[in-house]
């Protein structure tokens, strides 16, 4: 099967196409073949290796993290599938590999795709869906009436997380650059704020949610919107020592992640406010109730552009300029 990897992790130029035999299929496995995968920030982050310490990869190392497809083989012990359904996934972080004509992928981290989208649609659900649920309803337990703040609202977890706060019936603040404005409202931001020209923590008060996925300079900023008791939930780090446990992680690194977690958690904790961590997990019960938010209409995906499959470091490129209006991904078949 075609497909791309990295050898070596560093730039750009470490990625390249080759062919490599289909995967072996696991008892509770499902070999998916794939009609689409997302393309998001984390491939080019796993290619840079700044996860290499916390996520030992074997090399060469297929990247992607998300896909839509139809089951081709299921494993003796799996019975939530048959071969021919249409499905989708994120696939566990230790098992990635989306870049290629074939995965294979736990039965418990797999999902009916949503019957009223395409491939492509599909494709570019499960990681940013996954990680707003997970943040906002399972990490928050985000309520009505509450306030969330949701960082670069016209992202891909941003698009996604916009309406699933709104579904939630929260008061939806974001920010996001002037041409974007449009879209945000679009999708529910009841407060959209334009962060060339103006700053959002002179503004936004009393949140009980801040959903961060930028810098640490906005990280900082961010505790100051937020009001006793309320939660900081940052996607782009820094790693916290609940974190490291929940990996398993080495004495050492636990230490690790508690250091360069200091200064956020401590400035946190004099706010009265709780800072938190998330690096998103797999979930195909998840994914099941986000594909029902999807087919009742509370949520669509946000596509801006789809690449051939040759033309995958293309896409990852695009992805990295922080361009995108909600995802991009890559067409197989």
């Amino acid at each position: 099967m075609k497909a791309f990897i990295v050898d070596r992790y560093g730039s750009a130029d470490r990625v390249r196409a080759t062919e490599l035999p289909e995967p072996q299929l696991r008892e509770d496995d499902v070999l998916v073949e794939i009609h689409a995968a997302g393309v998001n920030p984390l491939d080019s982050k796993i290619r840079d290796g700044e996860f290499k310490r916390i996520l030992p990869y074997r090399l060469p190392l297929i990247l992607g993290n998300e896909f839509a497809g139809v089951a081709s083989r299921v494993g003796s012990r799996v019975r939530r599938f048959k071969a021919g359904d249409e499905v989708y996934a994120r696939p566990d972080k230790n098992r990635i590999g989306a870049f290629a004509e074939f995965i294979a992928v736990r039965e418990g981290d797999l999902a009916i795709k949503p019957s009223n989208l395409t491939m492509e649609e599909a494709a570019s659900i499960p990681l940013v869906g996954l990680t707003a649920w997970q943040a906002l309803i399972e990490k928050a337990k985000l309520k009505q009436g509450q306030r969330v703040l949701i960082h670069a609202g016209s992202g891909g977890v941003g698009t996604f997380a916009i309406q699933l706060a709104k579904h939630a019936g929260a008061v939806v603040a974001t920010t996001t650059s002037t041409s974007n404005m449009d879209l945000v409202r679009r999708l529910g931001a009841d407060i959209a704020i334009d962060y060339k020209k103006d700053s959002f923590e002179e503004i936004l008060h009393d949140f009980d949610v801040v959903l961060n996925s930028l810098d640490a300079e906005t990280l900082k900023k961010s505790v100051r919107v937020l009001k006793s008791g309320g939660n900081l939930i940052s996607i782009s780090g820094p790693p916290d020592p609940e974190f490291a446990r929940q990996l398993g992680s080495s004495r050492v690194l636990e230490l690790a992640m508690r250091l360069i977690s200091f200064r956020i958690r401590r400035k946190a904790k004099r706010h009265e406010v709780n800072y938190s961590f998330l690096f998103m997990r797999a979930s195909g019960d998840q994914l099941r109730q986000i594909s029902s938010l999807i087919e009742m209409g509370a949520i669509r995906p946000v596509l801006d552009r789809v690449f051939p499959f040759d033309s995958t470091k293309e896409a990852m490129a695009y992805v990295e300029t922080g361009r995108a209006k909600g995802k991009a991904v890559v067409r197989l078949r």
